[in-house]
């Protein structure tokens, strides 16, 4: 009978490889399907029988030195793996593309994936060495080793091999790693702490699982917290007939957007007067968000045998997840409640201000004189409900990046004067000077019904699993605060990388050499920096985020293609496994400090509006924390005959950098 352990639980079959190749076919088929979630059609179960045999052939030699496990789930990225088989020396990850005569660039780069999640997020993986292969069993006397140098991780580039090679690749594989020494019980008892992206999370949430089932342990259980807090506020309002607002921070990375979607899925499939719905003032998150749930809605009914077109998905994720202007002006027109009792609003903090929002209404809605700000008509919608309502507000500090943008401030303002009725949940961290609220604060601090929850708050990153603090560096370096961000570096340098260089194709370079599989690369500028333009980089060149985070390698509108760029409005609430951050003349440092600069005409000019001074801060903020597992930051050199590009306009912060502690690419 299959050995289930910890880990061995989420693959379909587990056995040692000695039971393994003395199994009947009929018993190892049937172990599959009893354990498949989907209906098993006669092409799976061909493939599976060829599968099976082919590995009781090759395996024979190792009968008691290993283990093998067919159809191993990675929660993840929602898929499974053909076979993971163990030995003392490596662990070996099988993807058989069953009848194919040829290696595909995707099919390897799937395997591939296989391999880093294991590594990455799999405890007692993180020191084996293991070995992606790819087999097309239609092919005959096709071997192609990987190499095993890729981030001298142990990780192996794929061994691309036909069938009937794989036995000889197996013996040499595991003679080449005669020295190591798995422990095999020790690893099926290690923890499985994945670390998705927003994409892959948002999908996973969508189906079903908990953010806690998605998300490694230590910030699975922060955020599952969280979520539960937030859970609790709701129903009890529910029960009590209160409305109620939570007010949630978060360092950036640490997953306020998997909080709200989880809060959002939580309540999609109540009735009515229960829904939840996700809202957000972030275009390209939406867009993106909408597009990746739509598809992997399509993918998963064609894998059940499912007709199902991109049209039908999009209804019920345009309900789920939605931009919070068209929520906006569907209120406007309708004066009834929203079906939705609960509202969560991601990046609340860049809701509009009053002045914005009634130039817009003049503008664009042919509404003169609109007196409210964003904030205050959002919660007047909510409040139209007799009974019960609650608002949950995702609150990122430092990242209000755009004028106009009202900070968490106008809420509370808007709760003071108009909502005194209203039962206010804070997070404690809000009183931090990175969110600005601090004088809002004290004017409703006094009210009876304002509690201080300190699960509110996300204090840990999740978007850079190998460097936790990356946050706090990037604040330390644009506070300035060298010696500071020097420690932080020093203390996560060795797994998460951070070059400089002053040359942008050598950027480019790194990049590339640096992401394997389907990890995702680009470049990433302030939507301020317009004279990169020699260096082929045009801020004003229009992109889709649809195309660029979600589109193949072999897309030329997609990010891998490092042609397009994105700024911080395109990458607010995602993020990239690997970035290049190309560093402009708007923000410079020299002895004094930050100088802050917007280029108009055909020449740099000071910014002096404080609000706009932090929007420019804020959008580096922004830039320097996409990346999930390194970076390189290039800071041009200036050249002597552009008086628009000084030497003096970038050298200062690259020195800076350097000061801090940054190794240069050479």
């Amino acid at each position: 009978m299959p050995r289930v352990a910890t880990l061995v639980e989420r693959a379909y079959y587990a056995a040692t490889i000695e039971d393994f190749i003395t199994a009947s076919p009929v018993e190892i088929l049937g172990w599959l399907t009893e354990a498949s979630e989907f209906a098993v059609d006669l092409s799976q179960k061909d493939a599976w029988q060829q599968e099976a045999a082919l590995l009781q052939s090759v395996l024979r030699p190792y009968a008691g030195r290993g283990r093998i496990y067919l159809e191993f789930v990675v929660p993840r990225l929602g898929k499974r793996i053909d076979a993971v088989l163990l030995f003392p020396e490596a662990i070996i990850v099988v993807e058989f593309k069953v009848g194919a005569t040829t290696f595909l660039r995707q099919d390897a780069d799937q395997v591939w994936d296989y391999a880093l999640d294991l590594k990455n997020f799999h405890e007692t993986s993180h020191s084996a060495r293991i070995i992606p292969m790819l087999v097309a069993t239609g092919a005959r006397n096709k071997r192609q080793l990987g190499s095993s140098r890729s981030h001298h991780d142990g990780v192996a580039e794929p061994t691309l091999i036909s069938s009937d090679c794989l036995g000889e690749a197996l013996a040499e594989v595991l003679g080449e790693a005669a020295n190591e020494r798995l422990e095999l019980d020790n690893w099926e008892q290690g923890r499985y702490l994945p670390t998705p992206t927003i994409v892959e999370a948002a999908s996973a949430l969508y189906r079903g699982h908990s953010v806690y089932e998605i998300s490694k342990h230590e910030a699975g259980d922060n955020l599952a917290v969280t979520s539960e807090a937030v859970a609790q506020v709701i129903e009890r309002s529910r029960t009590l007939g209160l409305k109620s607002i939570c007010l949630v921070t978060g360092v950036p990375g640490a997953g306020k957007t998997l909080v709200g979607l989880d809060v959002a899925t939580r309540f999609r499939g109540q009735q009515r007067g229960s829904r939840g719905v996700y809202l957000s003032g972030n275009g390209p998150l939406v867009a993106v968000l909408q597009e990746a749930l739509v598809r992997d809605d399509v993918r998963r009914a064609k894998l059940q045998g499912q007709a199902r077109t991109k049209s039908d998905a999009r209804q019920p994720v345009k309900a789920f997840i939605q931009a919070v202007h068209h929520f906006r002006d569907e209120y406007l027109k309708d004066l009834a409640a929203p079906p939705e009792h609960v509202a969560i609003f991601d990046e609340a903090q860049r809701a509009w201000n009053q002045e914005k929002t009634a130039d817009f209404m003049q503008r664009k809605k042919g509404r003169p004189g609109f007196q409210m700000s964003e904030p205050a008509f959002l919660i007047s919608c909510l409040d139209r409900h007799l009974d019960w309502a609650v608002v949950v507000c995702l609150i990122g500090g430092g990242q209000e990046i755009n004028t106009g943008e009202a900070g968490i401030s106008e809420w509370i303002r808007t709760l003071q004067a108009d909502y005194p009725k209203w039962h206010v949940h804070v997070s404690p961290k809000l009183n931090d000077s990175e969110y600005a609220a601090e004088v809002a604060l004290e004017t409703i601090a006094a009210r009876a019904n304002v509690t201080l929850d300190s699960r509110l708050h996300l204090a840990t990153s999740m978007r850079s699993f190998r460097a936790d603090s990356l946050s706090n560096f990037v604040k330390q370096v644009l506070d300035l605060e060298v010696e500071k961000a020097s420690q932080l570096h020093r203390a996560f340098a060795a797994q998460y990388p951070i070059m400089i260089t002053r040359d942008v194709e050598r950027g480019r370079a790194w990049l590339r050499q640096q992401a394997r599989g389907n990890e995702r690369f680009g470049i990433v500028v302030s939507s301020q920096a317009q004279r990169l333009k020699p260096h082929a980089i045009d801020v004003r060149s229009p992109m889709d985020p649809v195309h660029w985070f979600l589109n193949e390698r072999d897309d030329i509108r997609s990010s891998y293609y490092l042609e397009d760029v994105a700024t911080e409005f395109h990458v607010q609430g995602l993020e990239l496994d690997w970035s290049c951050v190309v560093w402009d003349g708007d923000l410079r440092y020299s002895e004094g400090g930050w100088q802050h600069h917007s280029f108009v005409g055909n020449r740099w000019q000071h910014i002096r509006k404080v609000e706009r001074k932090a929007y420019l801060k804020n959008a580096y903020r922004v830039l320097l924390t996409r990346a999930r597992q390194g970076m390189v930051v290039v800071v041009p050199e200036g050249a002597a005959h552009d008086p628009t590009r000084k030497a003096e306009y970038y050298d200062g912060t690259f020195e800076l950098l350097r000061r801090i502690g940054l190794p240069e690419l050479k």
